[in-house]
């Protein structure tokens, strides 16, 4: 049998509102999530705890006997884990997720930046394509997410119920690892042939260079020879002068300063970006909702990066 701490935890909570909504908002979840952990654990014990027919919602003969070792077990290993943590929900991490690039480089000089304005933030940071984190915020299993706005609504987030705001305005840039005189190996004026480093399919940022693409000569002379879902890949390989690409700015900033890397093309071939933090409204955490109380009084330079 494998039961989850969490599920006990839901079901205790049921048990005390009886009702699918409210306890969900309690356990800072949202409803789905909420009611398929129920399933999750009445899958475990192989046992019906609840009954759905009834407003409010009952618990079955079996889930009223199983609600005694529930809620002992839950009494006991949180009463174990106070003393070993010694540490109070005031101080409780906040769990983040970000597109892979923004969790490398936009996000330590981001959240250092924030900092000043509302002192020591613990936070647990964990990159992820930009897919995975939307499906991660959807379940309630993080506090806020961190991702590009998709002017073209393709993330699917209805703005009422994953309140965002902007708190970077970026580029993406075409480059190139310069020649002996400095000038773009790989020069997207020319008329040759040009090796491409590529975004793969899905991912969000080749979303935004194919947008830019789509209907220019450009495209026919890019010759794809290498392809990842990451920024910092693709940087890595212009950086061996394997072909061009098209990279945010703040992860090659060091890099165009001391002129390792070149621009291949004009400004007119930059792609804007912006940089907006998520949250979901249905989740009901604390510390979260004070921290976008926060996050809202301050002056626009504390959250631009």
């Amino acid at each position: 049998m494998n039961l989850e701490t969490k599920w006990l935890e839901d079901f205790v909570a049921l048990a005390n509102t009886r009702s699918f909504s409210a306890s969900a908002r309690q356990r800072h979840v949202t409803q789905p999530a909420f009611s398929r952990r129920i399933r999750a654990l009445e899958q475990a014990v192989d046992v019906t705890l609840v009954d759905r027919s009834t407003t409010p919602v009952g618990l079955t003969s079996e889930g009223q006997l199983f609600l005694v070792t529930a809620r002992n077990l839950v009494e006991q290993l949180n009463e174990s884990l106070s003393h070993l943590r010694g540490l109070s929900i005031a101080n409780e991490a906040l769990d983040i997720v970000a597109a892979h690039s923004l969790a490398l480089s936009f996000f330590p000089p981001w959240i250092s930046r924030l900092q000043k304005g509302l002192g020591e933030l613990p936070t647990r940071l964990v990159a992820m394509n930009v897919g995975e984190a939307i499906h991660v915020l959807r379940e309630g299993n993080c506090d806020l997410m961190l991702a590009y706005y998709d002017p073209f609504a393709t993330m699917q987030l209805d703005a009422e119920v994953f309140p965002s705001f902007s708190i970077g305005k970026v580029k993406m840039l075409p480059v190139s690892l310069p020649d002996e005189n400095g000038e773009p190996c790989y020069s997207l004026q020319g008329s040759a042939s040009i090796p491409y480093l590529a975004y793969t399919q899905g991912a969000f940022l080749g979303r935004s260079v194919r947008m830019l693409l789509k209907n220019d000569p450009l495209r026919m002379k890019l010759r794809t020879v290498y392809e990842t879902a990451m920024a910092e890949g693709l940087k890595g390989m212009v950086l061996q002068g394997i072909g061009a690409a098209w990279i945010p700015d703040f992860c090659i900033r060091e890099e165009l300063k001391s002129g390792r890397l070149v621009r291949a093309g004009d400004e007119s071939w930059d792609i804007p970006l912006e940089i907006r933090l998520y949250r979901c409204s249905l989740v009901h955490k604390p510390g979260v909702e004070k921290l976008w109380r926060q996050m809202m009084k301050l002056p626009r330079d504390f959250l631009q990066a």
